[in-house]
Formats: C-alpha cells, sequence, structure tokens
C-alpha cells in the first residue's frame, strides 16, 4: 500500500507543497512499483497493463519537463527514487 503523506513529505519542497513536479514525480513511482507487484502475480490483467503504461508515461512527460526547466533537481530526483534516464538532448 502507498504511503501518500510520507512520500509527500519527503519530496516537498517547502510546507503544504503537494503538487510540484518531484512530487508528482515521487507519487507515481509508487503507484507503478505498486501495480508492477500486482501484475507478476496477475499476469492476464489486461487492463491493469494498460494503466501501467499510462501511468509511466505521464512520470516520462514530467521527468522531461522536470529534466528541461531544472536539470540539477532531475539528476537528484532521478538518482533518489532509482529511475533510469536517458541521454540528455541538447537544444
Amino acid at each position: 500500500m502507498i504511503d501518500k503523506q510520507k512520500t509527500i513529505q519527503a519530496h516537498a519542497k517547502s510546507q503544504g507543497d503537494t503538487g510540484s513536479t518531484a512530487v508528482q514525480v515521487a507519487l507515481l513511482t509508487e503507484r507503478i512499483q505498486n501495480l508492477a507487484r500486482h501484475l507478476t502475480e496477475n499476469k492476464k490483467d489486461k487492463h491493469g497493463q494498460r494503466g501501467l503504461q499510462l501511468m509511466n508515461g505521464q512520470r516520462r512527460r514530467l521527468l522531461k519537463y522536470l529534466e528541461r526547466t531544472n536539470y540539477d533537481e532531475y539528476i537528484a530526483l532521478t538518482d533518489q527514487l532509482g529511475i533510469r534516464r536517458g541521454q540528455r538532448i541538447v537544444r
């Protein structure tokens, strides 16, 4: 089960911060890990697989935004959460 308050407090920038990009990515990561555990036991849950793909896509978009806007925070967050990063695209 996901402990949302604990995750929010761990990644919040200030008191009452519940919607920053880092918090959203951390919450999505918790949900993705929870659903991945479920899918290892229930291999035929196709609706769950689709939900996992959608959450992965949302997290990827949020990480791409964070990479563009605050690269140092992006590096720190991916290291902390154990998320693999792609190559940086310089524009």
